[in-house]
C-alpha cells in the first residue's frame, strides 16, 4: 500500500482523466457490498466487495493506479495493502482518505445520479 489519497486529489484524478485512455489507468475498487454500491458509487468506480477481494485480485492484472473506496476509509486501508501485495498491479496503490463519509464528488446510482454534493452517500 502507498498510503491515503484525500478526496480531492481523487476528484482531480477523474477530471484529468477526460479521454478514455487516461481514466484506464486509474482503478477504483469500491469494496461494499453490491446493494451499496448501486445505490451509489463514485463514477467510473468497479464493485469487489472486501469479503471476495482476494478472489478476484487478479481483475486487476497490470493496472496502473488503483484507489480503494469504503465508507469510512477504514476497511478501505486493509483492502489497498492486500491489492499492494498483488504482484499484478504495477502502480501505487492508495486508500481513498476518509471514505465515501468525506467525499464531496459526484455519485452515480443504479436509478439516477446524484445532484454532485456528496450529500445521498449510500451507506
Amino acid at each position: 500500500m502507498d498510503g491515503e489519497i484525500s478526496g480531492e486529489e481523487l476528484q482531480e484524478l477523474l477530471d484529468d482523466g477526460s479521454t478514455e485512455d487516461a481514466t484506464d489507468d486509474l482503478r477504483i475498487v469500491d469494496i461494499r457490498n453490491p446493494g451499496s454500491f448501486e445505490r451509489g458509487h463514485i463514477p467510473g468506480s468497479e464493485n469487489i466487495p472486501a469479503n471476495r477481494l482476494t478472489d478476484r485480485v487478479e481483475e486487476l492484472d497490470g493496472a496502473e493506479r488503483v484507489v480503494t473506496v469504503c465508507p469510512k476509509g477504514k476497511s478501505s486501508v486493509q483492502a489497498a495493502r492486500l491489492v499492494g501485495s498483488y504482484e499484478g498491479v504495477d502502480g501505487p496503490v492508495e486508500s481513498l482518505h476518509g471514505g465515501l463519509n468525506d467525499w464531496e464528488g459526484p455519485l452515480e446510482s443504479a436509478d439516477a445520479t446524484d445532484d454532485g454534493d456528496g450529500s445521498a452517500a449510500p451507506f
